[in-house]
């Protein structure tokens, strides 16, 4: 008996170092092991200036771009949140050629895939329709959907402008930028798509405003 309770112990052991392991090859984080999601918003104008070859749709002249989908991001609510997961397939081309219809380019759609679905828990099928899900739902305010001159503009206005057009708290939603230049908006939902709060995981722009180009 002693014998067969030792074994099972080593066993338990085993196991635990194995899954262990596991974690540390996936950043020390596990699939579906997060809070909420962000979704992500990237200001097309702001980043076409910063990249001046990109060939992309959302740089080519006269294509209008705004607001388009960065990605859909699983968050902690506390310290680093999950990338990178790993044990994913690749998306299959359908569904690339899909959600092409939603994000800039079709090497967007996999890499968000591959860095942020497989944290999710969820199958290649099932985190894209999370996506779309979360995409139709928020709402552009009317002030930047025609932004037709370069303006900087206070950070705390934008995530007013935001919750207002969203029916949400103006808690709901940050804003990520560089040398004061918006990057994204992020807003900040729930894993069932609703919106909440977000907590300090999800980082403020130091800037108490930030520069939006004008859509061309």
């Amino acid at each position: 008996m002693k014998r067969s309770l030792s074994a099972a112990v080593v066993l338990l052991c085993l196991f635990g170092m194995l899954v262990a392991a596991a974690g540390k090859r996936h950043g020390g984080k596990t699939q579906g092991g997060f809070d909420y999601y962000v979704l992500a918003l990237s200001w097309a104008p702001n980043y076409c200036a910063g990249h001046p070859n990109d060939n992309s749709a959302e740089c080519r002249a006269g294509e209008h771009a705004g607001f388009l989908l960065h990605g859909l991001w699983p968050q902690a609510n506390t310290g680093s949140s999950p990338v990178n997961c790993g044990g994913v397939s690749p998306a299959s081309s359908a569904l690339v050629r899909e959600m092409a219809n939603y994000y800039p380019s079709r090497g967007l759609v996999q890499h968000e895939w591959e860095t942020h679905g497989s944290c999710s828990g969820l199958s290649a099928v099932d985190y894209f329709a999370a996506v779309k899900q979360a995409d139709h739902a928020i709402k552009i305010p009317d002030a930047y959907r025609n932004l037709s001159r370069d303006q900087n503009l206070s950070v705390s206005e934008i995530e007013k402008a935001f919750a207002a057009a969203n029916h949400a708290p103006a808690s709901a939603f940050r804003i990520s930028c560089h040398e004061a230049e918006l990057v994204n908006v992020e807003a900040c939902l729930t894993k069932d798509l609703a919106f909440q709060a977000c907590t300090a995981s999800a980082r403020e722009c130091p800037a108490s405003q930030v520069l939006m180009r004008a859509i061309r």
